[in-house]
């Protein structure tokens, strides 16, 4: 059993009937819950200031959610086929030792979003107590951190919040998002009728035209905009779409996964980009300027309504901070050192790389939260959905031996627990988008890396998923598995 304890514990083990316990509408309440936040609201802001149109911006992160469903979808089929997570699944393909660098990949992705989501908290606090004492707080910025005293201690006060779940587990994350997703969307209608009657209608940012019209600031440029902006949305939920298999493990049928998942992302997210358009097309008419920040927004009402505005923003985005940017990372870091790791530990690990990343470094500017972070990542995460896709589906046809993926001398084994054609696969799918990362992480020293692989870049995640997809289905064509090894161990 010395073996297995380097693969398998408690929590990375196969879900049982007593555990599957998520029914379709536990799947549409954890993504209703997930889409209403925050850096979610905010996106149709970013498109709108490239220079769409109300209309272009919705339909674009409608269209971009649409598509990474399929992905989603797919590789939730595994999860709830053998009850296993992400991190495990991952095995199958890059082997027993190799899936810890996708496992780790996407756990990093995941301390950066849960970081975000906690600096976004932080804020929602620090707005409150303004609010509360009439004035700003906090005093001048700390060198080298660029925030001052106050905001530092708000966001780890907001951080240290998070922490009852991460204690609790899988179990109540469930219940917390089922409960508070019907509020969520009553919120948002309220949000609608007050800026109606405040402002009279719905005010004029969405009458106006696109700026890629005959005329407008950028005409004639709307693919060059468009391709990059929709790679962009689609790398918002590009993690989700390769950890999803840490949520249908749960699930008691293939359709409660499916009908769940597809009631509850794309619409809603199209839904909540339009609700972001029509609200910031009131606050011009309230305050004069577009507000796209619902914090700021919240800390213009007047009266309780501030309170409550704000409290429901914290609860917000404590749901979807842990489901979408805690359980994945929890799963991957506990998949590192199974023997040492506990899903816990793993939340643990998530909590304190995402205090050190200083997230509010990464949303300073529209360019760097698009091009850098959203695409970038997608870079990177793409290629590892097309291996698990292919690996999946057109290599093993949905057959996977439970057993090996928890022991190191079984068919997934491969050479030493590294399969050479994913490393290669994924090698090829990310390659191609590198400098034209580098160009938009460091415009200063990689400002000349050309006009084809900045073109490529803005496709990063398809470039990515059908590179990494084609050569590891020729890589692995006709590639014979080794003996059936022994079942699941039942303990370590």
């Amino acid at each position: 059993m010395s073996d297995n304890t380097q693969l398998w514990n408690e929590d990375l083990a196969p879900t049982n009937e007593s555990q599957r316990t998520w029914r379709w509408y536990h799947f549409a309440a954890l993504w209703v819950g997930m889409v209403m936040c925050i850096p979610a609201y905010t996106l149709a802001a970013s498109l709108i200031e490239g220079g769409m149109s109300a209309g272009q911006a919705v339909l674009t992160v409608f269209l971009a959610n649409t598509i990474v469903l399929l992905p989603m979808l797919l590789i939730g089929h595994a999860g709830t086929k053998y009850g296993i997570p992400y991190a495990v699944l991952a095995r199958a393909s890059f082997g027993t030792s190799g899936a810890r660098l996708p496992a780790l990949m996407r756990a990093i992705v995941a301390c950066g979003w849960y970081g975000i989501q906690t600096w976004f908290g932080g804020q929602m606090i620090y707005t409150l107590l303004g609010v509360m004492t009439g004035g700003e707080i906090g005093g001048a910025r700390i060198a080298g951190l660029g925030i001052n005293g106050a905001q530092l201690l708000c966001f780890v006060a907001f951080w240290a919040v998070q922490f009852w779940y991460i204690v609790h587990g899988m179990d109540a994350i469930r219940k917390l998002e089922t409960y508070t997703a019907p509020l969520k969307i009553i919120i948002c209608f309220v949000l609608l009728g007050w800026v109606y009657q405040k402002a009279g209608g719905f005010g004029t940012l969405l009458d106006q035209p696109s700026q890629f019209v005959e005329g407008g600031r950028k005409a004639g440029q709307f693919w060059p905009t468009f391709w990059p902006s929709l790679t962009a949305m689609i790398g918002f939920w590009a993690t989700l779409a390769l950890n999803i298999p840490d949520f249908t493990r749960f699930a008691k049928t293939q359709r409660d996964q499916v009908l769940g998942q597809s009631v509850g992302l794309p619409v809603p997210m199209g839904m909540l980009a339009a609700l972001a358009v029509i609200v910031t097309s009131a606050t011009v008419v309230l305050y004069g300027k577009a507000i796209w920040d619902p914090v700021d927004l919240a800390s213009r009402m007047s009266g309780v309504a501030v309170l409550v505005a704000l409290v429901i923003l914290l609860i917000d985005t404590v749901s979807v901070n842990l489901a979408a940017n805690l359980v994945g990372p929890a799963y991957d870091f506990s998949a590192l050192a199974p023997k040492h790791i506990s899903y816990r530990t793993g939340g643990y690990i998530t909590a304190g790389i995402a205090l050190a990343m200083m997230p509010w470094k990464l949303l300073e500017t529209t360019q760097g939260y698009i091009f850098t972070w959203l695409i970038g990542y997608s870079a990177l995460l793409g290629p590892i959905a097309g291996v698990l896709i292919v690996d999946y589906y057109l290599i093993r046809k949905t057959e996977l031996n439970v057993g090996a993926l928890y022991v190191g001398n079984g068919e997934y084994s491969y050479t030493n627990g590294w399969n050479s054609a994913a490393l290669l696969a994924f090698a090829f799918g990310v390659a191609p988008n590198v400098p034209g990362f580098l160009n938009a992480a460091f415009p200063a020293s990689f400002g000349d890396v050309g006009a084809g692989f900045k073109l490529i870049y803005t496709y990063a995640w398809f470039v990515g998923i059908a590179i990494a997809a084609v050569v590891y289905g020729i890589l692995m064509k006709g590639r014979s598995a080794k003996a059936v090894p022994p079942a699941i161990p039942e303990n370590a």
